[in-house]
């Protein structure tokens, strides 16, 4: 067994005091590790380096994993048209499963017999960190500071003054977590069950100069290969495009009301144009080009899939299961999908696909068909129903 410590740092103050006081505290060696899910730029990673650097951290890693957190979870999301309590893309707990998974590989490749993150006690996220620990890296030993001292904002302040630690200990009016999936906000708004988070609270402000814009998704297998004609490389880079072009107009905002895994109820705002368009327009795309029994078994499965993720379960293996099942499910979901994007709304107006099973070569809804009779119709109907007309005939000379 060694002294070293894996931190799953930020460089928000509940990290810093855990790399001070696993430091000087519990005498440990620390080794703090940045996951980036596409909610830090070059300039905001150095940033995050030069404050574990001055903590006199052992060593400091930044690792990118937006692409992995795409292909592990994301484009499942979006195959199985995920929002929870039909509101929220999962942009939070989706993205601390992927971290906590990168953070549990690190401390394979050093060797580390400890791990540790800055988790509360009275969040989902100490779960899910938890959860993967214990089943990545058995033997671990993992090490909750700000839980396990039930420590106040206060104190921990108090704690890096004392040790020298300079930072802006003023708490921001609002909490910020951004990755790809999506930006949560918390404020004193969310921590009732009847306010709504003014404008100013929205990362992005709305420029209401914008004009109606007409934008053209296209699919290819379920995923988002180009936006109005442009394509590219890997979905991640379409995502992020849209997102530029969406957020402006103040779509994809809201306010998510749920269940904890701790049994409790919570509120949290997000904006998150680019998730909400997507899976609002693969969603009609699916409905074209799937039969009525895969869109209904797709709901069951991803419902159940979405919730689960949610609550940290994202290595148990039926997971694995049904994300076989939901991608088989895309063989036929390709085609364009057609969005009108106005300030603080957006439609989407219709698709096309040459897997569109609304095809005028077999008639048309509400009005002629060429597949069948009339006479095939009345016998088809007096068949399907007759378990039915059986049963309130019996019941009706039963009385």
């Amino acid at each position: 067994m060694n002294n070293k410590v894996v931190l799953a740092y930020s460089g928000g103050l509940d990290t810093t005091y855990c790399a001070i006081y696993l430091n000087k505290i519990k005498n440990l060696e620390v080794h703090a590790l940045t996951v980036n899910t596409g909610g830090f730029n070059d300039e905001e990673i150095k940033g995050i380096e030069a404050r574990a650097r001055k903590l006199g951290v052992a060593s400091f890693k930044c690792v990118d994993v937006t692409k992995e957190y795409y292909e592990s979870c994301i484009k499942y999301l979006i195959f199985g048209n995920v929002l929870k309590n039909t509101t929220y893309p999962l942009s939070v707990s989706a993205e601390r499963m992927v971290q906590a998974i990168a953070v549990a590989k690190h401390v394979q490749e050093i060797g580390a017999s400890f791990v540790a993150h800055g988790s509360t006690g009275a969040g989902n996220d100490q779960v899910r960190f938890d959860m993967v620990f214990q089943s990545m890296l058995p033997g671990v030993e993992i090490l909750t500071p700000i839980r396990d001292l039930k420590l106040s904002r206060e104190e921990e302040i108090d704690f890096l003054k004392e040790h020298g630690v300079e930072m802006n200990f003023t708490k921001a009016q609002y909490s910020i977590n951004k990755g790809l999936w999506g930006t949560s906000v918390g404020g004193k708004e969310t921590l009732n069950s009847k306010d709504y988070l003014p404008e100013s609270a929205w990362p992005t402000q709305v420029n209401k100069e914008l004009e109606i814009r007409n934008i053209e998704l296209e699919f290819k297998k379920g995923e988002l290969i180009s936006v109005d004609g442009k394509k590219f490389n890997h979905p991640v880079e379409a995502i992020q495009y849209l997102q530029s072009i969406a957020q402006p107009f103040g779509v994809g905002r809201d306010i998510h009301v749920g269940d904890t895994i701790i049994g409790i109820k919570g509120r949290v705002g997000f904006e998150a144009a680019s998730p909400v368009i997507i899976i609002k327009a693969h969603h009609l795309l699916e409905k074209h080009t799937l039969t009525k029994w895969q869109l209904y078994w797709k709901d069951q499965l991803s419902t159940w899939y979405g919730n689960w993720l949610h609550e940290g379960q994202m290595l148990d293996p039926t997971m694995r299961n049904i994300e076989k099942f939901l991608e088989d499910t895309q063989a036929t979901v390709s085609g364009k999908v057609f969005v009108t994007l106005q300030p603080y709304r957006f439609t989407v107006t219709g698709i096309e696909s040459k897997h569109d099973l609304m095809s005028s070569k077999f008639g048309s809804y509400g009005e002629m068909n060429k597949g069948w009779s009339g006479d095939d119709v009345k016998g088809f109907a007096k068949i399907f129903g007759n378990q039915s007309a059986i049963y309130h005939k019996v019941n009706e000379e039963s009385k």
